[in-house]
């Protein structure tokens, strides 16, 4: 079996000349990317002429803004820096098929096996540089056995750009002292410093196999994934480089630091394994149908998903999903395109039931100067199982059980769907509430089940709620049920009641419905037939009343 390679990419300016690629700053202009850290704004990312000027990372703005007037910032986007990370993955996928991401602006890659393709690792080091810089991007490599040691040489060996580190830590120090460091490199705490830069820049950050504690032994401790506070405990005490961690007992330095250290130290030297965990390619089924001839007409559209549903459907069997959204895309002869989107309400592959969607839709699209390709994408997917054949019985009682469910209501919400939108369908399931406005809620009829059971209340409620209304009654009636009262404008006279149910409000909501504190509910029946839902409010931080709140007809 090939001995395992390693090899990891760091790119210390990634942030930075991601914006400047993109346009965002002027190249030969020191320019910088800003952070919020700690309520200030620091520097987050600097490009080479920043560096060059004398700023650092974690540098607050106002001082970097002294030093270097002519600095040119722009505010931190994480997830633009993810989507270029992932972008620098795929073409790192060149070299080996297991790539992954290590946020923020690193990559590993297995080399076992792959690293003689390309001339040796020397060369695929060589090239990494030669292609990196075309790009306009810094990169600092290092090949080892263990993700560790490569994560270490590429940061700490052989000319790292940013941060190979004398032995004094100068970063532990304070920033009055740091302008003094470079004329006192040869004086250190308990020690030589660890030689971090090698004459010879490859050889430096390629540690041959089996050689990893040759390799990191010289390196200082940080390179070991540790936090900045580990590293200052460990530079007190003296134990600088790797090698001064690795001759000692592993119990101890567990209780002494935790286990998070040790762990570490074994994982870059290869006693624990740490696996490269490639990033799963993303589910894409697309199908396109070129055509010889361009065409404008709806048949030809309809002709032309009459081929492509069956292969489309094909892949997304094959894969164990169903389509939730599907796209058709048409592109013109003068090289613009026209698209359309229909929403199902269950993934499904059939071309059954994704055609009349589109066909409904088909009459958006505007063919110009002619389509000469068309394209169907199945943009959001989902995974579907399959169902067991049963009897006629069994499938009948199913179909009660679920309470209008099926593959029909799941097609009629899909045509209606196609004209207002999925998310305006909704289904009313129950609530854990006892206030009588709250005892149901409204979701997305696409994406829930019918409810199979309604927990029975304590007592009939309306067939109509609405928001409490004024009800006025004699002065002396207080909380009694009044024999008369007015509502909307209306003299209505009891003629039958029944209650009274108390109902508390939610003490730990401050609902302004429900500011009238413990309500007591009577169904009442008036003399003209109006059977209506009052209650008194007992008053809480309101004055207390009569409210009508709903109605039984």
């Amino acid at each position: 079996m090939s001995q395992r390679r390693i090899l990891s990419l760091w790119f210390p300016r990634l942030a930075a000349e991601r914006a400047i690629r993109q346009g965002q700053g002027v190249p030969g202009v020191p320019f910088a990317i800003v952070g919020e850290e700690k309520n200030a704004q620091v520097l987050t990312s600097l490009s080479l002429e920043a560096g060059r000027a004398g700023l650092t990372r974690g540098q607050p703005l106002r001082g970097a803004r002294a030093m270097c007037p002519e600095l040119q910032t722009k505010l931190q986007n994480v997830e633009l820096d993810r989507a270029f990370l992932t972008v620098l993955r795929r073409w790192a996928g060149k070299f080996s098929p297991w790539v992954s991401e290590d946020e923020p602006e690193a990559l590993a890659i297995d080399l076992t096996g792959c690293a003689h393709l390309f001339g040796g690792e020397a060369a695929v080091m060589g090239q990494v540089e030669g292609e990196c810089s075309e790009l306009g991007l810094t990169v600092c490599a290092g090949i080892a056995d263990t993700v560790g040691a490569a994560w270490a040489l590429a940061r700490y060996a052989g000319g790292s750009v940013e941060n190979a580190r004398s032995g004094d830590d100068i970063a532990q120090e304070a920033r009055a002292t740091r302008s003094r460091a470079v004329k006192r490199r040869h004086w250190e705490r308990g020690g030589s410093a660890p030689k971090t830069r090698s004459a010879t820049l490859n050889k430096g950050r390629i540690a041959p196999p089996g050689h990893l504690r040759a390799a990191l032994g010289d390196l200082p401790v940080g390179a070991l994934r540790i936090d900045a506070d580990t590293v200052a405990m460990l530079n007190r005490l003296g134990l600088r480089r790797v090698s001064d961690l690795a001759g000692q007992p592993r119990a101890a330095l567990a209780r002494r630091f935790g286990r998070h250290l040790v762990h570490r130290l074994d994982q870059a030297l290869g006693i624990e394994p740490e696996p490269v965990s490639p990033a799963r390619p993303p589910l894409h089924f697309a199908i396109r149908l070129t055509l010889p001839e361009p065409v404008g007409q709806t048949e030809d559209i309809a002709a032309a998903l009459d081929r492509l549903l069956p292969a489309l459907g094909g892949k997304l069997q094959t894969a164990g999903r169903g389509a939730r959204k599907v796209r058709l895309e048409c592109h013109r002869s003068d090289h613009t395109m026209s698209w359309i989107d229909v929403g199902l309400a269950r993934p499904s592959g059939e071309a059954d039931r994704i055609r009349p969607l589109l066909m409904m839709k088909a009459d958006q699209i505007e063919a110009g100067f002619g389509i000469d390709m068309i394209r169907l994408i199945a943009t959001v997917t989902e995974p579907v199982h399959a169902h067991q054949h049963r009897g006629h019985g069994e499938a009948a009682s199913d179909g009660a059980n679920r309470l209008g469910g099926g593959v029909g209501m799941e097609d009629l919400m899909g045509r209606i769907g196609a004209r207002v939108g999925l998310e305006t369908i909704t289904r009313m399931h129950p609530a854990d509430s006892h206030i009588p406005e709250k005892t149901a809620k409204f979701l997305a009829a696409a994406w829930s089940e019918p409810a199979e059971a309604w927990p029975r209340a304590p007592a009939p409620r309306p067939l109509e709620l609405w928001r409490p209304e004024i009800v006025t009654v004699p002065d002396d009636a207080g909380a009694i049920l009044p024999a008369r009262f007015r509502w909307r404008g209306r003299s209505l006279e009891t003629c039958a009641a029944l209650g009274p149910e108390r109902i508390a409000p939610e003490w730990w909501l401050d609902d302004p419905d429900w500011r009238t504190g413990v309500r007591d509910y009577w169904r009442v029946t008036t003399r003209t037939g109006e059977r209506l839902w009052l209650y008194f409010g007992h008053g809480g931080t309101q004055s207390p009343g009569w409210f009508c709140h709903g109605s039984f007809c």
